[in-house]
């Protein structure tokens, strides 16, 4: 069986991927990823706010020693300051790279063009394969427009391709009036995977201790659904790759994505439920319904359920919605 793939021009042994988690944040952790059996893997996110936080320490650090001797030791950061920031990530990045046979993808997490330049150059030349921009940005303020949050995405995305030369995806929010058009610029801006969807925190209001959590919840199945219409609507549309994240739990996940549309399949929440070597079940899984369908290769598989090309996408997706309304209102509600 053929699980080979191609993801924004990187030859993987197959379509899953390891998206950012904890399991990522040593390099036994990334080994472990590595030997379950993924195709690559997406180190966790470096926060812009790190990156802020550091230049901070720098500007203190030279403020404080500008009248010091140069005999002087104690202006060097200690090495609990340096482990926990920035610097670690490029070293982890730099090991990670060497230790391991699948590409590793740095990861940047952060909402604004300032300050990504810099470290998108230090991550290529640490070794990463690719990086992924994670634009996590929620806009508060009634007076922001839609459009300046589209163009923040768009300038994001061009400072960064104008720094390195690897590969770079955009990992994106579903919450925009239209999404297939913030894609579309994307992609005519040089991206060259986008990565759907990114989940918003949602906290949760604690009425007793009257106080809000937050918290980060573990995807499941349901929360597929969005990405994968958005995948299946956009494949053959654009020239970048597509890659689904959230909502795979078990084999047939993987494999209704990969109808859709999507190049790679991401998940977090199945290896942190289940452990590394669960990539290894959720292959198995996905050969074994290859053969059972008579699929010898991914390719032939990939986009087979998507929107065909020459269709009208907005009237046959409310083709689907009346039907399936009509199927709801008699009663035929499917079981999953």
């Amino acid at each position: 069986m053929d699980l080979s793939t191609n993801y924004m021009g990187l030859a993987l042994r197959n379509p899953l991927v390891a998206s950012p988690s904890p399991q990522s944040y040593t390099l036994d952790g990334v080994k472990r990823l590595a030997d379950g059996g993924v195709g690559a893997i997406v180190l966790f996110s470096l926060f812009e706010e790190q990156l802020r936080e550091e230049a901070v320490r720098t500007a203190r650090l030279v403020d404080e020693t500008a009248e010091s001797f140069p005999e002087a030791l104690s202006y060097f950061p200690s090495a609990a300051e340096e482990d926990a920031g920035p610097h670690s990530y490029l070293v982890l990045l730099e090991r990670a790279v060497s230790a391991v046979d699948v590409p590793v993808i740095a990861s940047l997490n952060g909402v604004t063009p300032e300050g990504w330049t810099g470290y998108a150059r230090a991550m290529q030349d640490a070794g990463a394969a690719a990086i992924e921009l994670n634009i996590y940005y929620l806009p508060g303020s009634p007076d922001i427009s839609g459009r300046d949050v589209e163009q923040r995405h768009i300038d994001i995305l061009a400072s960064v391709k104008a720094a390195v030369t690897v590969p770079v995806a955009v990992k994106l929010g579903p919450y925009f009036s239209s999404p297939g058009e913030v894609v579309l610029r994307l992609d005519e801006g040089g991206a060259d995977a986008l990565v759907l969807f990114n989940r918003f925190l949602q906290p949760e209001i604690d009425p007793e201790q009257l106080v809000v959590l937050p918290r980060v919840n573990l995807s499941s199945p349901a929360d597929a659904r969005l990405a994968r219409t958005w995948i299946a609507l956009l494949c053959g549309r654009v020239r970048a790759s597509l890659a689904a994240t959230s909502g795979v739990e078990v084999s047939a996940d993987v494999a209704r994505y990969l109808l859709a549309g999507a190049d790679v399949v991401m998940s977090t929440s199945a290896l942190l439920r289940h452990g590394p070597n669960y990539a290894g079940e959720l292959l198995d899984g996905l050969c074994a319904w290859m053969a059972r369908k008579g699929f010898q290769a991914v390719d032939e598989l990939r986009g087979l359920l998507a929107v065909p090309n020459e269709a009208d996408a907005a009237a046959y997706e409310r083709a689907g919605y009346v039907t399936a309304m009509r199927a709801a209102n008699a009663g035929a509600y499917a079981p999953w």
